[in-house]
């Protein structure tokens, strides 16, 4: 019963009025207490229960991530972010599994970029077939899956990727980099329900106001810093 409640309900001072009301009292000291016993925050990275990757896929999506967008710059990193759970979330929803593409044959993997994505995998595939396409390409040229290369191999590992250096049968590498960008920053900047932009730490150092409903306060003011934090979705605050 919660607060609201207890006020409209029409408690006569009876044995049996103080019966009930006692009780909803009990009710509301242990669900205090239960919500103060939460853990504080998401669990992390390492325990976080996954949608969709494997264990394999997971270690080089956190890898991956924290490259494109580092820890050690002015902002939050991407796993700072957990854009890794906004990724995983994502293959495991109709997008990843590429419900509304348009993929069927022929395609034309000599065609510019500008043309659009020219594979029949859908985005979920393209990780799975990437992934472990790429791992074996760093052991045979670095000695390592990329997870456990050094930071600036995994840098010249990514680059590579990204122009196409790695043959994978289903679809160029290019084209899952291009995934494993566009999902990197859709996670960093996305709405926190979504899984990525954790405490709309990306948001706040941007100063992007979020989902604020009005700004008529805000309209004459020029120049002005806009010092209300940002807004999810949901309603929290920043």
């Amino acid at each position: 019963m919660t607060r609201k409640n207890l006020n409209e309900t029409n408690l006569s001072i009876t044995r049996r009025g103080l019966l009930l009301g006692a009780a909803a009292c009990a009710a509301a000291a242990l669900s205090a207490r239960h919500v103060m016993a939460q853990p504080q925050g998401p669990v992390p990275l390492q325990n976080y229960q996954r949608s969709f990757f494997n264990a394999e896929e997971w270690a080089f999506v956190m890898a991956a991530t924290a490259r494109i967008i580092p820890s050690d710059g002015k902002g939050p990193g991407a796993l700072e972010a957990r854009v890794p759970v906004f990724i995983d979330k994502q293959l495991a929803d109709p997008w990843g599994q590429g419900d509304h593409w348009y993929r069927q044959a022929p395609f034309n993997r000599d065609a510019p970029r500008y043309t659009g994505y020219q594979a029949e995998p859908s985005p979920a595939e393209a990780y799975r077939i990437a992934i472990p396409k790429i791992n074996e390409w760093c052991k045979a040229q670095y000695g390592a899956i990329f997870a456990e290369l050094p930071a600036e191999k995994q840098d010249e590992a990514l680059k590579r990727v990204e122009k196409d250096e790695v043959e994978i049968a289903e679809l160029r590498s290019g084209d899952f980099f291009s995934f494993l960008l566009q999902n990197t920053k859709e996670g960093y900047f996305a709405d926190p329900q979504y899984g990525g932009n954790y405490d709309m730490a990306a948001w706040v150092y941007i100063g992007f106001p979020g989902a604020r409903a009005s700004f008529l306060e805000w309209v004459e003011k020029d120049n002005v810093p806009y010092k209300l934090g940002p807004v999810s979705l949901s309603g929290q605050r920043a």
